[in-house]
């Protein structure tokens, strides 16, 4: 049987793989403490549903958010990507509330379209090509369980880069792509979760317990 100070350290092991302060957090991002307090409840559980260390791993935030833990998908792994800000396989506690932040009702929507922006261009080139644009279209049609043709999902992609690409390059630069969503605000629309305005301690099972509608999620 382990000891009280066993498990004493073993809490406090965890605690220290990427923790930040609560009040530190709060004061870098659209949350109060209370409201990162609420997301470390949540985070608690996502981190702990498979490998029980601190912090989520990719299998564990597959299976939070798109309900698969070894199904590929484009989508949610580029997602993972976005929110493993140090680029260490794994999220942090810093890192989710940090990245969590984008999609709060009151981040400035320059972030929301950039952060659009590099969920698309899955090369980090600082360009959405073709194929990246074509990869995303058929993933965000799979996650909607919807079906079209070769000739529409092509037809889809040359209309976008049609009015996207504003210098002829055969691809869409950031800049381009903020004229892009400008004219079609829709395309970041996805960026923002009004439950994020009023966290609670009951959000994190509000989260856990209710099934994310597609148009919830980002794509």
């Amino acid at each position: 049987m382990k000891s009280i100070t066993s498990c004493f350290c073993l809490s406090k092991a965890k605690q220290a793989a990427g923790f930040d302060n609560h009040a530190v957090l709060a004061s870098e991002t659209a949350f109060n403490v209370n409201e990162v307090e609420a997301l470390h409840s949540l985070f608690e559980q996502l981190s702990s549903s498979i490998i029980d260390d601190g912090r989520i791993h990719k299998e564990e935030f597959l299976l939070a958010l798109f309900n698969c833990s070894n199904t590929k998908n484009i989508l949610a792994e580029r997602l993972f990507t976005l929110f493993d800000l140090k680029k260490n396989g794994v999220i942090e506690f810093g890192e989710f509330v940090r990245t969590l932040n984008i999609f709060h009702p009151d981040t400035a929507q320059q972030d929301k379209i950039a952060f659009a922006f590099n969920l698309y261009d899955l090369g980090h080139t600082g360009y959405i090509e073709r194929e990246e644009l074509k990869d995303m279209v058929l993933a965000t049609l799979r996650e909607s369980e919807l079906s079209l043709s070769e000739d529409d999902v092509e037809a889809i992609v040359d209309k976008t880069l049609q009015e996207a690409d504003l210098n002829g390059d055969g691809k869409i630069d950031l800049e381009e792509w903020k004229h892009l969503v400008a004219k079609y605000p829709s395309l970041t629309k996805n960026m923002t979760l009004p439950h994020l305005r009023e966290i609670t301690l009951a959000f994190p099972n509000f989260v856990m317990e209710t099934k994310v509608v597609d148009s919830e999620l980002v794509c």
